[in-house]
């Protein structure tokens, strides 16, 4: 037995007292929700999603920065109508947890079609792994699933706050992934790309411990963590975007490859950090509502510059 499969044991009986009562209710749903058509669990998502708007218990202040910053030619009614399908899509992406979990590989397949895989088999001849950089999209779990149905993937992964939860994911996720490393492990996702392992990788959050530099997201000086570019000069892996598409249509999901970023990293970390944030706005601006703007982006100021979160 390897150490991926005998990590995966999870024990039920440290979890029996009465405070996970709540969480342990959730998984039963979820586990009920897997036993759902494709259709039926989007209608769900949806109807979920528009009553968060409605009951008002959401971070609607700050999705509507966000999108005040990054898409200010656009007008009040069509921010508001990105954020209510951003809810229906964060919605989604819990029915599409309960899919992650307890679908089949052969009931997922038929859902997804894949773009640009020839990239990533190119890339992996060089013998240095790939780098998958994406975004912190509503449809990253069962993106990551799905690629799994392809090509083995490690991935990073920070500790969830709920112990059960923590456990349950972790278990769930190591049934279809290669690795998973906490975040504080470079060295670990280092061994795994000289072991030729593609690697997903997502950059665009706030990190606050993390070395960073501003460098331009949709417009706007971000935070951006410089790591990625300095794991792929030291690993040498190619760095590819990649982007897991919710076909709008219902139809499933597309996951969409691109060739790798030339010249890359160049040494500058401003550049490097502006092309790996460009590399992910590309699909912001095509498909702004699977995106999750909920985080503070934009936590982290330039000195001088007043926080943009701030309430008056």
């Amino acid at each position: 037995m390897d150490n991926r499969e005998a990590s995966i044991p999870f024990a039920f009986w440290r979890f029996l007292h009465p405070r996970y009562i709540g969480p342990w209710f959730t998984l039963f749903v979820l586990r009920l929700l897997a036993l759902l058509p494709y259709s039926a669990l989007l209608g769900i998502g949806r109807a979920l999603g528009r009553f968060i708007v409605w009951s008002g218990i959401s971070r609607a202040h700050i999705m509507d920065i966000n999108l005040r910053l990054c898409f200010p030619d656009k007008s009040d009614d069509e921010r508001a109508e990105i954020r209510g399908l951003s809810y229906q899509n964060i919605a989604i992406s819990l029915m599409e947890t309960a899919m992650c979990w307890w679908w089949s590989d052969r009931r997922l397949r038929r859902l997804v079609t894949i773009e640009g895989l020839e990239h990533v088999h190119e890339a992996l001849k060089l013998g240095k792994g790939v780098i998958l950089v994406t975004g912190h999209f509503t449809s990253l779990e069962i993106g990551g699933r799905l690629f799994s149905l392809y090509a083995p993937l490690q991935a990073m992964y920070r500790t969830q706050p709920n112990k059960l939860f923590d456990s349950f994911l972790t278990m769930q996720r190591e049934r279809y992934l290669t690795q998973m490393i906490p975040r504080q492990r470079t060295r670990q996702l280092l061994r795994g790309l000289k072991a030729n392992l593609p690697t997903w990788y997502a950059p665009d959050q706030n990190f606050t411990r993390e070395r960073n530099v501003f460098a331009p997201f949709m417009g706007i000086p971000a935070a951006t963590i410089v790591a990625g570019a300095r794991i792929a000069k030291v690993s040498g892996a190619p760095m590819l975007p990649f982007f897991p598409q919710r076909n709008e249509d219902g139809s499933g999901y597309t996951l969409i490859i691109d060739p790798p970023l030339e010249n890359f990293p160049c040494g500058d970390d401003l550049q490097d950090a502006t092309r790996i944030n460009q590399s992910i706005e590309k699909y912001l601006y095509q498909y702004p509502s699977q995106y999750i703007w909920s985080h503070k982006r934009f936590k982290n100021r330039p000195e001088g510059e007043a926080d943009l979160y701030r309430q008056t």
